[in-house]
């Protein structure tokens, strides 16, 4: 399943009225001084996201360069982080390397230790999923608490199960491989 959202909005979003703002930073009492900082900071962000969209418009792949140092450095605008992070982590590769291996493994004899609630929402679906499929290709780790922050917050990055399931393969697996 597919969690994708549609358009590509590079500014950051409006001060909601709670007090904090779109990052869960509390909105200072001048709201007129923090309009116009957000405002100027719109502009550096709508800059970087072009430079960014301009280097991922090569055909070549994404060389470790200094430019491509420089511009990790800043910063990687929200929609285009997915991408890098599937590339730099090597789990773009293996996807390619492995096309359908995700889907079998939800296709796989279920787990009786993971429970799937039949009303779950689409998200909750995507996350159950990914878990579930991981557990399945990593039997050793299987699943752990706190998993879910993990699998979460790459669903939310990639809008998509079955890079975040590569991407959760590559951070346990091979970033941050277990003693």
């Amino acid at each position: 399943m597919d969690v994708s959202s549609t358009g590509k909005d590079h500014r950051p979003p409006a001060a909601p009225s709670d007090g904090v703002d779109a990052y869960g930073f509390s909105i200072p009492q001048a709201l007129e001084s923090y309009k116009e900082l957000m405002k100027d900071y719109g502009v550096i962000l709508n800059r970087r996201s072009l430079k960014w969209s301009k280097l991922l418009q090569a055909k070549a792949p994404i060389e470790k360069n200094l430019t491509c140092r420089r511009y990790v450095r800043k910063g990687i605008p929200n929609e285009h982080r997915g991408r890098i992070w599937m590339i730099s982590s090597g789990a773009q590769e293996q996807l390619e390397a492995n096309p359908g291996y995700y889907h079998s493994l939800l296709a796989a004899e279920p787990d009786t230790r993971l429970q799937e609630s039949s009303s779950e929402s689409g998200q909750r679906t995507a996350l159950f999923n990914v878990l579930l499929a991981y557990g399945h290709h990593n039997p050793a780790v299987g699943y752990c608490q706190g998993m879910n922050f993990i699998a979460g917050y790459l669903l939310i990055i990639t809008r998509d199960e079955e890079k975040s399931f590569w991407l959760m393969d590559a951070l346990i697996g091979r970033i941050l491989p277990g003693n």
